[in-house]
């Protein structure tokens, strides 16, 4: 027996309303279909040989990488991208940084290529026996970072102390120098001090040992400094070490003009009498110890010539002028050399007799 509700005019119109919002839901998602196709299948301009450069920031949401990637002529910025990112299980992979992106690419392998984009590395190299202010110019020179804030955060109590180094003042030597390659612009100061003072401790774990004389980590470090400033040759650096550790032996003074330098505020260039005369934390012709902390940022080879230093019987070095020095056994044989190769200059060895004294020159 046939159900006469079926065939009632409210259960055909019923039928008939259902009927056409399936065929327009399907017309609907058809036309959208073909909408989409239209988006993937489009090539943007330019051949693939060709390339751009995009930076992504860091934080950068889906959109604004679409909108990066259309300023730069990649893809157009729409609501589809958007759509296939997510589709193709992408979105979460598009990474921040700076790449090299090829021109007339679809959509979805634009999408591939930058979701898969080694991120273009700067080379930015730290010289060795650099100082905080020095650092921060270097990488500031560049745009990596605010000078005024790197040097602020250097000397910081509570950036230091999450670094776990609260028991410095400063920074000066944990800021290790190397050639750093860096992926994008716009680091902050902390990241690179943190990336260094990292690079540092890297560095020191693998080399420590008990030093000479039984010195500190940190007094190593100030050694270091010290060593480093004085000469740049390295078969020197050894020897200088040794230098320093016999006068310690010997209660000397170490006597470092370097050291003095990095004393003085706003140093001219120049040092003077009065300037081996004024006493500061820092000034070694009146400490009979070393300094109150490290006089610039040393590298690798000076760290190992404080651990390893070499065995002499050397009391004193003078300049030669020519980026090596002369080393003495004796007073007698440095004030030889100080008139041999400093007579050129203002600071004889007059003077170091008259700041210093005898038995304490280097």
């Amino acid at each position: 027996m046939v159900d006469e509700d079926q065939h009632s005019p409210g259960f055909v119109t019923v039928k008939r309303i259902i009927l056409v919002v399936v065929l327009f839901l399907f017309a609907a998602v058809f036309c959208l279909g073909i909408w989409f196709m239209q988006f993937t299948d489009q090539i943007a301009s330019g051949d693939k040989t060709e390339t751009v450069i995009v930076i992504v920031p860091k934080g950068s949401s889906l959109k604004e990488i679409n909108g990066i990637l259309a300023g730069s002529g990649l893809v157009q910025e729409d609501v589809r991208f958007l759509v296939l990112a997510r589709f193709l299980g992408l979105a979460e992979k598009l990474q921040a940084g700076e790449f090299t992106l090829h021109r007339g690419q679809t959509a979805q392998e634009l999408l591939e290529e930058l979701a898969t984009a080694k991120p273009i590395q700067h080379a930015v190299t730290i010289r060795e026996g650099l100082t905080i202010v020095e650092i921060a110019e270097t990488f500031a020179a560049d745009g990596w970072c605010v000078a005024e804030e790197y040097i602020s955060l250097a000397k910081d109590p509570e950036f230091l102390k999450s670094l776990g180094l609260e028991s410095h003042k400063n920074l000066e030597g944990y800021l290790y120098p190397d050639t750093y390659y860096l992926t994008q612009k716009g680091h902050t100061a902390a990241d690179l001090i943190r990336m260094q003072v990292r690079h540092f401790f890297a560095v020191w774990n693998e080399i420590k040992t008990v030093a000479p004389l039984e010195l500190s980590p940190y007094e190593v470090l100030i050694l270091a400094s010290m060593v480093e400033k004085e000469t740049a040759k390295a078969s020197e650096r050894p020897v200088i070490a040794g230098v320093f550790f016999n006068r310690l032996r010997k209660g000397m003074r170490m006597q470092s003009d370097p050291t003095v330098m990095y004393g003085i505020e706003n140093f001219s260039g120049r040092l003077t009498r009065k300037d081996l005369k004024t006493p500061s934390p820092y000034n070694t012709y009146t400490l009979k110890r070393l300094p109150a902390g490290p006089i610039c940022n040393p590298g690798k080879a000076a760290l190992l010539a404080v651990l390893h230093p070499e065995q002499s019987e050397f009391y004193y070095f003078v300049s030669k002028n020519d980026g090596s020095h002369k080393f003495s056994k004796t007073l007698r044989e440095h004030n030889q050399g100080v008139n041999k190769y400093q007579r050129s200059k203002k600071r004889i060895s007059g003077v170091y007799k008259k700041i210093k004294g005898e038995g304490e020159e280097k």
